[in-house]
């Protein structure tokens, strides 16, 4: 069982560390298209290949996040980040609690 315990928690951390840099990424994403970016910078793409693909399916999924001329779907994908994070990845470590 202190393995199966140890392999959870490593998850989780895995997990935990992969959505608060995702969380960071949206958010820096969201800030560079504040300052009109060079559309070629290799940087500035780079953030779009990671977003915009989310960016899209959210505002597939709910059209009311963009609203005149304002595109709430970073917002949506920072609350759903917070959401999975505090969910899952905490109820992962207390799972592993319990094994002990």
């Amino acid at each position: 069982m202190f393995l199966l315990q140890n392999i959870i928690v490593a998850v989780a951390s895995l997990l935990g560390t992969l959505l608060n840099l995702y969380f960071w990424v949206v958010i820096v994403a969201t800030v560079v298209t504040w300052v009109r970016p060079d559309p070629y910078n290799p940087v500035v793409r780079a953030l779009r290949v990671m977003t915009e693909p989310v960016f899209y399916r959210v505002r597939k999924w709910m059209p009311f996040t963009y609203c005149r001329g304002l595109d709430f779907s970073p917002v949506v994908v920072l609350l759903a980040i917070q959401l999975f994070n505090q969910i899952v990845v905490r109820s992962l470590v207390q799972y592993a609690a319990t094994l002990a």
